[in-house]
């Protein structure tokens, strides 16, 4: 087949998007596929095209400069220079995926939509969620098929769109098994991990200020902050007036190394995810195939993961020292035991390539 994957960001950028195109547009190629990837770029030199592991991402220029509104006026000229059998939209929150949907239309291309909704550090920018996806229903309604990931997508979307179950279907991220093959390494003190883009809405200025009130309870523990970002400085500085800086690491991981942060995980204790909203969020799966004690806000798919029993939920706007509470009892049990029934990456884009397929079945016959 034919695949065009249309998504903002570059996938090798970090962030659960990326990860998702990056994963699965490898694996479609792998398997004899044609795929291209068309993304935007607001900060770098653009356009730019080259091969990644067996698939082509054409980089456009997308404005306004410097934020992430992601207008890409190309894609409506390289979408159709692409000739796809089907295209694959991965996010529904910028000005990419209705450009890119009404842009099949025309062409009489059969497209799919994954929402992978997620949170924004800007409260206007959340407050518009809604009305984005209800301006866009009436392209969302010709999709021949919108893919959840979590459950809830389903059964809020479906409610508010006016879009029956037959619409969705249902396509987990997937999980790196790398982060189940092995055994937890947790010989050194009790360390909590906070993971994701350092943005206000991933919540790890809230774990910053649970931690303060975790090392009464847990004299010796240590915590990590795991991703990159715009509030680096800004976390340093929290802690650091908390008086707990030399407790608190801020590190980070390439996104294309996998087993870096497999090896990472496995002597982390408990993680927590505080976000303000997730769907369907890879880290925490991962760190639960990892053995990691999972604390999360209860709230989107996160709450999905409490529900499971992997993960043990806190009230989203529960107090710092409520959620250190939590915290230390994690941090005083043995390592995770009840592991996710993780889908593979391999599954996930297997289960992919069979939706493309049915879909181009009721298309040509």
């Amino acid at each position: 087949m034919r695949i065009l994957i249309v998504t903002p960001r570059d996938p090798r950028t970090q962030g659960g998007v990326e990860r998702h195109v990056a994963e699965v547009a490898r694996r479609h190629a792998a398997a004899g596929h044609e795929v291209l990837v068309l993304c935007g770029d607001a900060e770098g030199e653009a356009p730019r095209s080259e091969r990644r592991e067996g698939y082509e991402v054409r980089v456009l220029p997308a404005h306004p400069r410097g934020r992430d509104w992601f207008l890409v006026p190309a894609l409506w000229r390289e979408i159709r220079r692409a000739r796809p059998e089907i295209v694959h939209l991965q996010s529904y929150h910028t000005l990419v995926p209705p450009l890119a949907m009404l842009r099949a239309l025309t062409l009489r291309l059969p497209y799919v939509l994954t929402f992978h909704g997620g949170g924004h550090s800007s409260d206007l920018r959340n407050r518009a969620r809604t009305a984005q996806r209800l301006l866009q229903r009436p392209l969302l309604a010709r999709a021949a098929k919108l893919v959840a990931v979590a459950h809830f997508e389903i059964e809020e979307y479906g409610r508010e769109l006016r879009l029956g179950p037959e619409h969705f279907v249902l396509i987990p991220n997937g999980t790196d098994l790398t982060f189940a093959a092995g055994e937890p390494d947790r010989t050194g003190p009790p360390t909590v991990a906070s993971v994701g883009r350092l943005e206000r809405y991933k919540g790890h200025r809230r774990v910053i200020e649970a931690f303060a009130e975790v090392l009464p309870l847990v004299p010796d523990a240590r915590l990590q902050i795991v991703g990159s970002g715009p509030d680096e400085a800004e976390l340093r500085a929290l802690a650091d007036r908390l008086g707990i800086g030399e407790r608190v690491e801020i590190t980070s991981v390439p996104a294309d190394r996998p087993e870096a942060m497999a090896a990472l995980l496995r002597k982390v204790s408990v993680f927590a995810l505080l976000s303000e909203f997730e769907t369907h969020p890879i880290a925490a799966v991962e760190a639960a195939a990892s053995g990691c004690r999972l604390v999360v806000a209860d709230i989107g798919g996160t709450g999905e993961l409490a529900a499971s029993g992997i993960a043990r939920a806190v009230p989203p706007a529960a107090p710092a020292a409520s959620v250190a509470s939590v915290i230390a009892e994690e941090l005083k049990k043995t390592p995770q035991s009840a592991r996710p029934d993780v889908l593979g990456w391999d599954e996930c884009a297997a289960l992919l390539i069979d939706l493309y397929r049915s879909i181009l079945e009721r298309t040509n016959a």
